[in-house]
Order: structure tokens, then sequence, then C-alpha cells
């Protein structure tokens, strides 16, 4: 547990530069102002970060800005000093006497009209940085560091950036260093002030709400600022920090596009503007209660991470290389080195109502379906009978488990499951033994009166003694009963983030991720489960310290659909928690077949949440056989190329290709009526146009087609199914049989 974490409700860490800021240019003087935006010709001016697909080109001249000539798809063996050149931009009337580039953060010294990327003051006084570049520090071959210093509000940045060659995923952080002997406040900071190509004229912000997250909203870009702040705390279920780019014409197969995320947990802040003189600015960054970054001298703080990715081959493409980065650069080994095993997770089925007798009834039917990790849910622990009362008090009840977990615990291993346990570790319910013993520990705002939230508040874990009690209670719960996973769930928002009467939901959040991480540490097979009310708190930051998230409390097949493909934008199907719920969902009163449910949760990491002893034997052996197919394919699930397929509305078409193109799994699933008499072709996506591919329908496992002959029996798609070739199947596209809404065909290629 860092230092600033240690100290309850500092809000900085204090870091040991070095010489390297210190060297070259490190105080200058202002230049005329004829001269101020005259642009380097010098080869050394210029910094380059490039891969086969992505190009990043600088300008970084000591003591003049830095700014972003390029970035985006690879234009190929270009130089940054002939783009530089063609971006010459001049003085236009009624404006200023010299057209103002800028700089990596628009600071207010550099006079942008349009919003400015950072602001910080020091009671008030010296609010307009200025950052020159003082050196250039390269971190191999595709990382580097800008140093950056303004002498006259005694202010230092560093920009960091790096390029990862296996994904060519762009990255950006900006560290914020106070060297004056006086406190500086810092209000915003941006990652980056990235400029967009102004081809991009689409933007596809993300929203929703509990039980509906990861919606698509799309916007045609226009002149003014379009904005989405989020002070809940967490992620949020309604302004998820990602965006899309295109153009009018880009698809999921073809076109410009891009993808961009900030990486961060907590509050936040993403903006698009666009500028009078034509220029489009994306910021993000974490949103700041006011006083909540106060830098002391030396100190520093570090904006979370931005992820960006182009591509000149659409959507899919984008979301393919990020799939990557995620598996590459942020999952721990624990996770990836084995298959993601089959959840059965108890709350549908039980709720608060456990009875050790029935629990066992359900593992033994959890087991017989095919389930390998079985997931006791919340009620287990103190008074929490409800929802009202015990969270926080962390050990298992004696009323409703006279003997502890052993038996439950023991009986699941026997079955060949493992044991998982559900914690809310940041909060507490009034009615609670930890409430009423240590009132003082929730993050408040002084005489303010707290905004009521499902009966809980949210614990203050900047204070050692909470983040101590917490660890304590966790580990020896995880050690007693050799817990292999914890599904950590967070179901409020934190509306008053105050600690020591300051703004502490930067330190709230690092603290939550320092926690995550001492626990992984202490037990390193435990694999954690992001849950906040679902997908409220699912980032790239969070997925540093956590195995899998749980996209959305809605178990509703046909809303899942959504919900999973506004997911797939940015996070790996491996890792994507996708569960066959009851066969009426609690949420929407809707009623699907068990068909329809096990074939919405199979293209993700694949659970059950139901009854089992409800359901039918005839349900539970489709269930079995559903479990099975997902077993079966798996590997190509978890480990292809994803695709989005372009399809008509009420389709939504998504596969699964290997990496060596050799198979595909493709799921085609119908959720409202065609609006003709009969439904489109589906264009298959990602296959080797030189191959042909024996396709075969796997789910379900009979003909669903309202009249016959369909293709189904045509192409005997359900026998040995038929030889096409891939540019049929990608071109032409292959018919989809008549079917009713809340149907879903899974495909199975293999190349022939």
């Amino acid at each position: 547990m860092n230092d600033s974490v240690n100290s309850g409700p500092r809000t900085s860490e204090r870091i040991d530069m070095g010489d390297e800021v210190r060297t070259e240019a490190a105080r200058h003087e202002p230049a005329p102002a004829d001269a101020l935006e005259t642009s380097p010709a010098n080869a050394a001016d210029f910094v380059c970060l490039e891969t086969a697909e992505t190009q990043i080109f600088l300008e970084a001249a000591l003591g003049e800005r830095p700014r972003v000539i390029y970035s985006g798809p690879s234009i190929g063996k270009v130089s940054p000093q002939e783009l530089a050149l063609l971006s010459t931009k001049q003085h236009a009337p009624g404006s200023a006497n010299v057209h103002l580039r800028g700089s990596l953060l628009n600071e207010l010294g550099t006079g942008i009209a349009g919003p400015s990327g950072f602001k910080a003051h020091r009671n008030g006084t010296g609010f307009a940085a200025d950052f020159r570049v003082t050196s250039v520090e390269k971190l191999g071959e595709h990382a580097i560091i800008l140093h950056c210093s303004d002498p006259n509000t005694q202010i230092d940045a560093q920009h960091h950036f790096a390029l990862t060659p296996s994904s060519s995923i762009f990255t950006a952080k900006t560290t914020i260093i106070n060297r004056s002997s006086e406190p500086l406040s810092v209000e915003w900071c941006s990652a980056l002030c990235l400029p967009l190509d102004d081809r991009l004229d689409k933007l596809f912000g993300f929203t929703g709400r509990w039980a509906a997250e990861f919606q698509i909203e799309e916007i045609d870009l226009f002149r003014g600022s379009y904005m989405r702040e989020n002070k809940a705390g967490r992620t949020s279920h309604d302004s998820f920090p990602g965006l899309l780019a295109g153009t009018k014409s880009s698809s999921e197969t073809s076109g410009l596009a891009a993808n961009f995320h900030l990486g961060w947990s907590g509050n936040n802040r993403v903006r698009v503007d666009q500028h009078q003189d034509g220029r489009t600015i994306l910021q993000m960054g974490e949103f700041l209660f006011p006083g909540e970054i106060q830098l002391e001298r030396g100190e520093a703080y570090t904006t979370p991470e931005i992820t960006a990715v182009w591509s000149l081959d659409g959507f899919s493409n984008c979301t393919q290389r990020l799939h990557n980065f995620v598996q590459d650069e942020l999952l721990d080994a624990r996770g990836l080195n084995r298959p993601r095993p089959v959840h059965y997770n108890t709350w549908e089925a039980v709720y608060f109502d456990h009875a050790e007798e029935r629990l066992m009834q359900l593992a033994e039917q959890a087991s017989a379906v095919g389930a390998e990790r079985f997931v006791l849910d919340d009620g287990w622990f103190g008074g929490r009978r409800h929802d009202k009362a015990g969270l926080g008090d962390w050990w298992v009840s004696e009323e409703v488990y006279p003997q502890g977990l052993h038996t439950l615990a023991s009986r699941v291993r026997e079955l060949g499951m493992e044991f998982g346990l559900w914690f809310e570790p940041e909060m507490v319910n009034p009615d609670s033994d930890l409430f009423r013993a240590h009132p003082d520990w929730v993050l408040h705002a002084d005489g303010v009166e707290p905004v009521p939230f499902r009966n809980q508040f949210t614990l203050d874990l900047t204070k050692q003694a909470v983040f101590d009690y917490l660890f304590d209670k966790m580990t020896a719960l995880i050690s007693e009963y050799d817990i292999a996973y914890i599904k950590w769930d967070m179901n409020r928002d934190t509306n008053h983030p105050g600690s020591g009467n300051r703004g502490a939901m930067h330190q709230q959040t690092k603290a939550v991720y320092c926690l995550m991480e001492k626990l992984r540490g202490a037990h390193p097979k435990l694999e954690i489960e992001s849950c906040s009310s679902g997908g409220g708190r699912v980032d790239y930051a969070i997925l540093r310290h956590t195995d899998r998230f749980w996209a959305s409390d809605n178990n509703d097949a046909r809303e899942r659909q959504s919900i999973q493909r506004g997911a797939s934008h940015f996070f790996p199907l491996r890792i994507t928690g996708s569960h066959v719920g009851p066969r009426k969902c609690h949420i929407t009163g809707r009623v699907f077949s068990m068909e329809f449910r096990a074939a919405s949760a199979m293209f993700g990491h694949m659970g059950m949440e139901l009854d089992l002893l409800d359901e039918s034997e005839e349900d539970r052996e489709i269930l079995r056989r559903a479990i099975a197919l997902h077993k079966q394919h798996r590997a190509l699930i978890h480990g292809g190329d994803f695709h989005r397929l372009d399809a008509p509305k009420y389709f939504n078409a998504v596969g699964c290709v290997a990496p060596d193109k050799s198979e595909a799994l493709f799921s085609c699933a119908q959720l409202d009526p065609a609006p003709m008499t009969l439904p489109a072709r589906i264009r298959f996506a990602g296959l080797d146009p030189d191959r042909s591919y024996r396709t075969k329908l796997v789910w379900p496992m009979r003909n669903t087609s309202i009249t016959e002959p369909s293709i189904i029996d045509q192409a005997n798609l359900l026998g040995v199914g038929s030889t096409f070739q891939a540019r049929a199947l990608m071109e032409h596209g292959i018919q989809m049989p008549l079917i009713f809404p809340d149907t879903c065909l899974i495909f199975h290629l293999t190349e022939a």
C-alpha cells in the first residue's frame, strides 16, 4: 500500500524526478509575438512512434510547445517535417495575428480559444501555464516521455506516450509536478488534447443505465462540444468513458474508424470540441472535485491513461486489436493460462434465502449440467438476511451456517467445481456492527445530508484502519475456505466522496486497486470479478487488478445481445461474464426459451444464474448440451478474432475466427420480426477469401425454420453441412431462414 493511501486524505504522490527534467532549456525567455508559432525544421525537433499499422508524429523542439502533428493509421514513408509543412495554417481576420497551434494540453497560457486541457492555480494566481519542451526521454523504440516546464508558474509536465508493437495501440498520460513552495490546486488535466482526423465526422458515445449498460448513441459531429461527465465514484452505468469515431461510410468491415478509452474506475470526463478554425480535439481525464488534488512542492499528479486505436478496415479491426491489447498488456496470467470455468452463481436462485441443503442440491444440479465454478452470492455473512443490514460484518453467519461454510465448500469441490464467494468490501450498512462501532469510517461531506442509496454508505478506504480491517477479514476467509474466486461488488454511487473535508475519490479509487492487489499477492491463485450492480465499474484500469467483469445484472437474453455487443467494442469475450438466466427474467418480466437463453450466454465467459431445481428436465438437458457446445468451442470463442457483422438492426450477428482462419463460429440472433416477408442474407467476415469452408448449424440442435424447406434443409446444415467458397460467404452471404424473433442460430465453419 503506497504512502498516499497510508496518509488518509492525501491526494498526491511524491516522486524523484532526477536530473532529466532539469536539463536543456530548463528556463526560456518569451519569444517575440511574430515568432511564437514558427514551425521547427530540423529532424531532431520531431519525435516519431510508429508500427506497421499506426503512426504518431510529434513536434518537440527544445524551448517550444510540443504538439501532435499526426496520429492515426500508417501513411507510409513520410517525414514529420513534410506533414508539419502541409499542416501550415495562417492568420484569419477576426482572430489573433498569428495562428495559435496549441500544445499537448492546450493550456491557458497558449491562448487557444477552445477548452483547455489543463487548469490549475495557486489560490487564484498562476493560472496561465505555458509548457515548453526541456528534454525528450526515449524508452526504447516505442515509448517516450516529453519533459516540459513553465518557469513562470513553476509547474512541470511530463507527457508519457507509448505504442504497443503487437497491437499498435497508442497510450498516453500526463504527470504534473509542482516546483514551487506554494501549493498547487489542479482542477482538470486531460491525459492529452488529441486532434482528431478531420474525416472523422461521426461519434458513437456510450450511455445506458442499470440493467441496460453499453448502449451506443450516434452523433453527427457539430461545431461545439460533446461532453459526458461522470461523478458516480465508479465508471458508471450511464457514462462509460469510451468513444468511437468514424465517417458516414465507416462500417464494421471497412472505412476509417477509431476507438478511444480512458482507463479509470472513478469519476471521469470525456469531451470532443470542434473549434472555430475546424480543428476537432478529444479530451479524456479524471473528473476532480474542488480541492481534491493539492500538490505540495515536489509532489505530482498523474492522469489516468487514454488508449487509442485507428484502422482503415472498420470498427471490428479496432476491436480485435484492443482485445489483443487487453490480453497482452492488462490481464494477469492466472486468468489467461487456463480455460475460463463455466460459472454457477446462486443469486437469482435463492437471493437472501440461504438454506444449506437447498444450496447442496443446486450445486449437484450445476455440476450435472457442466458448471466448473460455484459462486455463493450475497446473504452468507453477519445479519445479512436482506439488503438493509449486515454489510461490513465480514464473518460467516452462525444463524444460517452453524458449522461455517466448510460443508458446502467441500461438497462443491467434491463435485469438481471451484468455490467462489461474494463480497461488497467498499460498502457498509448503517445497521451493522461495523458502522455502530465506527460511524466515522464512511466518506461524506461535512454539513451535507447523505444521499440515501440502497441502504448503505461508502467506506473511506483512504483511512489505513479501514483498509487493514477489510484486508484482514477478507484474507482470513479466503484462507479458511480455500476460496478460488471473489465476486467483488459495488452497488451504489458515491455522491459525496469526502475525507477530512476534502474530495477523496481519486485516492479512494487507488486504494481499491491497492486492496485488490494486496489480496491477489497474498493469494496467487485467487481470481476477482469486477461487478458494480452489473457493468458499473468496467474499464482498462480495473482490469489490471481483476480477471473478469459482470456486464449487467440483466439476464434478459434479448437485452444481453445489445449489452454484450456494446461491451465488445472494448472488452474480450473471455472476460465478459454472460449468464443463462431464469425462464422469466425478474428485471423485464419477459419469458424466453432455454435455447435462446443459452445461445445468448455462449459468446462470453459463460455461466448460469437461475434456479436449476425449478427448470424442467428437458430444459436442463438443453442447457447441458449448450454448455458442452461452449466448452467444445471455448478456445475459439475466447482466443479467436472477434467480428461484429454488418447486419440489419433486427439481427445481432457476431463471430469468432481462428487466428489461422481454419475455423469460425458465428452467432446470428434475430431479435425482432423482419420488415420484409423473408429475413436478409448475413455476410460472414474474417475468413480466408481463398479457402472453402464446410458450414454447419450447431445450435439449436433442431430445425427452427417456420416453413420448409429452408436453407437448413437444402444445405443439410444440421447434418454433414455444405461447403462454400469464403468469398461467397463474405460477399454474397447466407440466406437466413424464416424464424421467430428471439431465436439464435450458431454456425460452425471448418476449412474444407
